[in-house]
């Protein structure tokens, strides 16, 4: 919990929880993997898949109803990452 909340300090805005299906879009396009927003910010986002293998350091991720968002990968654990929107 002490590393979240300094994860927290260190963000630019706070991200607020939701529950939405996503994918991650990536290999010019032919490729995709579905996802799950947990939480999300201006800034970035934490995912929850399947499985964090082949997982790209760049992607793309559509939401429903928002924007394509270009991500860059900043962390991995277990069955989440934590994206930052580039």
């Amino acid at each position: 919990m002490f590393a979240s909340m300094n994860a927290q300090k260190e963000r630019s805005t706070a991200r607020r929880r939701i529950l939405k299906g996503a994918k991650i879009i990536f290999r010019r396009r032919t490729a995709a993997i579905d996802c799950t927003v947990r939480d999300i910010s201006g800034g970035g986002a934490r995912l929850l898949l399947a499985s964090v293998i082949g997982i790209p350091d760049s992607f793309e991720l559509t939401i429903p109803g928002e924007p394509v968002r270009q991500c860059r990968l900043i962390w991995r654990k277990s069955e989440q990452i934590g994206v930052a929107f580039v």
